[in-house]
């Protein structure tokens, strides 16, 4: 595979280069944000590892200017900046992952492997999937095994961020801000109750969870096996 890496910092750039060229992938190297706008608009890549702080142009604006554009490369934001609200931040600019510094190799090749798996979710997508549950956004409608089921508004708003995130913890401020438009903790168990309800409105017998709750950190939508490797 080839990646494009966007990193200043010598050190961390040097590590990761010859990690995932000792890997068998290639990799070309942009130290300014400019430079990757460039590369990543005028190359074919598998995915982008995007570093936030950048001279020139930051990640995050070098992330909208791409999306912008239509580049629907996957990317994956490599940074030192690992808030709650930076982490938002940074999947709402258009990134599909998010790995804070300091980082284990293995973890960042194991997600971006996963990122070029994933097929992209383009703007114009209208439906989304995630095993047997299927959503259809100008519908507003959601069924599992085929079976319809009746979601509340804010139910259904929960449903598509989780979807949305599908493989990734999700953490409770995450949903807080993106389905409640919460930038606050209202001190409630909203989010619990919703959840609880949703889990209860998706459940078949016989048929596996898709919803997994990580404890101490959120929840994460997913096949089972894959949700137990994140407990």
């Amino acid at each position: 595979m080839k990646f494009l890496l966007v990193e200043d910092d010598a050190d961390t750039a040097t590590y990761v280069m010859r990690g995932l060229k000792e890997h068998g992938h290639a990799v070309d190297l942009a130290s300014t944000g400019r430079d990757g706008v460039f590369l990543a608009g005028s190359e074919p890549y598998d995915a982008i590892i995007l570093d936030r702080m950048l001279p020139g142009v930051d990640g995050l604006a070098l992330v909208k200017m791409l999306r912008g554009t239509g580049v629907k490369t996957p990317v994956l934001f490599l940074t030192a900046l690992g808030g709650i609200d930076d982490r938002v931040e940074g999947l709402n600019a258009g990134a599909d992952d998010y790995l804070v510094k300091p980082f284990a190799f293995s973890e960042l090749l194991a997600r971006v492997t996963a990122l070029t798996r994933r097929p992209p979710l383009s703007s114009g997508q209208t439906v989304l999937r995630i095993a047997d549950v299927e959503m259809d956004l100008l519908k507003r409608s959601v069924t599992r095994t085929g079976v319809a089921i009746d979601l509340q508004p804010r139910e259904f708003m929960l449903l598509e961020f989780l979807m949305r995130h599908a493989g990734h913890i999700v953490t409770r401020t995450m949903l807080l801000e993106g389905v409640w438009d919460f930038h606050f903790d209202p001190k409630t168990n909203i989010v619990e109750t919703n959840m609880s309800r949703l889990r209860a409105k998706l459940y078949r017998e016989g048929v596996a969870d898709l919803i997994h709750t990580i404890r101490g950190s959120g929840y994460v939508m997913d096949a089972p096996a894959a949700a137990e490797q994140k407990r």
